[in-house]
C-alpha cells in the first residue's frame, strides 16, 4: 500500500460532521462571542522570505480549484501569500473540523505546565466514572496518542457520538475495550473524554480555559471552542470556529517554541512531546493529536475490522514522503490543514468547507515547503 493511500484517508477521515452518509449534522451552541477585531498582519514580497512568487501563485490556484476558502502562507512570522475565495474571511469564523483535537492537546500541555495534571496520570483521576474500572489503566497521554483502547466503532464514533446531546456523558460511559497501548485507533469519542479530564483538572470548562490561557494571549480573536447541546460540554474532538489568520497565529507559537510576545504559553518541553516524535509504537505518523511525519508503520485514521497494527501488513513510511521528516500539522476533515515546518520557519493554513472529496491536504500544503520554498 502506497503512503499516498494513508495520506489521503487522513483528510477524507479525519473528522465527524457529514463523512457518513448516516452522521448528523452537529447542532454545536457557540460559547460567548469574542473580540471580533484581529491584529492586521502585513504581507512581504514572497521572494523577499525566500519563496518563488510565480510558484507559490500557481499553489493557491490549485488551492482554490480544491474549494479552499482561505490560503495563509507565512515564514518567520511574516505573510508571504494570503488568498480568500467565496465565502472566505479573515475575521469570519469557519468550522475547522479536527483542527480542534490539536487545541485540546495544547490545553493539556498549559495544565500540565501549570501542575493541574500530568499526562502521565490515570485519566480515572479526574474521570470518577472510571475509578475501579478497566478503564482506570488509561493514561492521559494515552487520551492524547490514540492508544487508549477505548471502545470504537464507525457507528459510534460517527454517528451515535454526534446524535448524542451529552457527548462528553456519552464518550465516558462507553466500555473499555483493549489494554491501552495495544491498539491504535482515531477514537473521536475518546479524545472527547478529554474534555472532563480538563474541566475537573483546571475547575474550568475547557471552552473558557482555552479563551483565557490560549486565544486571548495569542490575539486569536475570531476563535472560539463550542460546546454541544447539553451546554455542559465543551467539543473536544472537533467544533472550533476560527480563520487562517488566528491559526497562522496557534501554528506559529508552535513554531516559536510556545513562546509568544515573550511569555511562554506552553513549555517548549511540551512542543516537542507533542510534535516532535510519534507518541506510541503502532502509528508512526501521530503525535499527541498532532500528524507528524515520521519515519515508520502507518496507520489509516479508520479501519474497521482491526484498529491496530495488524502483524504482516506492510504499512511503512512517511505521512507526506519527501517532505521534512521534523515537519508537523493539526488536520480536520474537508482538506483542514495548519502546517508547520520548523527546518525553515514556515506555517501554511488551508481552510475549506467540510467535505470527503476536496482534493486537498497535508501533501498539498507541504508542497509550498518542498516546491515554493527556495532558500
Amino acid at each position: 500500500m502506497r503512503v499516498t493511500v494513508a495520506a489521503a484517508a487522513v483528510v477524507a477521515l479525519l473528522a465527524v460532521a457529514g463523512c457518513r452518509d448516516d452522521a448528523v449534522e452537529p447542532e454545536a451552541e457557540p460559547t460567548p462571542s469574542l473580540a471580533s477585531e484581529p491584529s492586521a498582519t502585513a504581507t512581504t514580497d514572497p521572494a523577499a522570505l525566500g519563496f518563488d512568487a510565480q510558484v507559490l501563485d500557481g499553489l493557491a490556484k490549485q488551492a482554490e480549484t480544491s474549494g479552499s476558502t482561505c490560503l495563509l502562507v507565512a515564514r518567520h512570522g511574516e505573510v508571504a501569500g494570503e488568498w480568500y475565495w467565496g465565502d472566505g474571511s479573515p475575521t469570519v469564523p469557519r468550522e475547522v473540523f479536527s483542527v480542534t483535537k490539536s487545541v485540546t492537546s495544547t490545553l493539556v500541555g498549559i495544565a500540565q505546565a501549570d501542575g493541574d495534571l500530568s499526562v502521565d496520570d490515570s485519566a480515572a483521576d479526574y474521570i470518577p466514572e472510571w475509578r475501579g474500572t478497566d478503564s482506570e489503566a488509561v493514561t492521559v497521554r494515552n487520551l492524547l496518542s490514540n492508544d487508549s483502547g477505548r471502545f470504537w466503532s464507525t457507528a459510534s464514533d460517527y454517528g451515535a457520538l454526534l446524535q448524542a446531546k451529552d457527548r462528553t456523558a456519552y464518550a465516558v460511559g462507553l466500555e473499555q475495550t483493549d489494554p491501552p497501548g495495544t491498539v491504535w485507533a482515531y477514537n473521536n469519542a475518546a479524545i472527547q473524554t478529554l474534555d472532563e479530564v480538563i474541566e475537573n483538572a483546571t475547575g474550568q470548562q475547557t471552552y473558557e480555559f482555552a479563551q483565557e490561557r490560549l486565544f486571548e494571549p495569542l490575539g486569536m480573536t475570531s476563535t472560539r471552542m463550542t460546546l454541544d447541546a447539553s451546554r455542559q460540554s465543551t467539543q473536544a474532538f472537533f467544533g472550533l470556529q476560527s480563520t487562517c489568520p488566528d491559526l497562522e497565529r496557534f501554528g506559529r507559537l508552535f513554531l516559536q517554541e510556545g513562546e509568544w510576545d515573550g511569555e511562554q504559553i506552553v513549555p517548549k518541553a511540551w512542543v516537542e512531546d507533542a510534535t516532535g516524535r510519534s507518541s506510541q509504537r503502532l502509528n508512526a505518523a501521530y503525535g499527541l493529536l498532532w500528524w507528524v511525519n515520521r519515519d515508520g508503520p502507518l496507520r489509516d485514521p479508520v479501519d474497521a475490522e482491526n484498529p491496530g497494527l495488524p502483524p504482516g501488513v506492510d504499512k511503512v513510511g512517511q505521512l507526506v514522503p519527501g517532505a521534512p521528516e521534523d515537519m508537523y500539522a493539526a488536520l480536520g476533515f474537508g482538506g483542514q490543514v495548519v502546517l508547520v515546518d520548523p527546518g525553515s520557519g514556515t506555517v501554511v493554513v488551508r481552510l475549506g468547507p467540510g467535505g470527503a472529496d476536496t482534493g486537498y491536504g497535508i501533501e498539498q500544503a507541504a508542497k509550498v515547503v518542498t516546491e515554493a520554498l527556495e532558500e
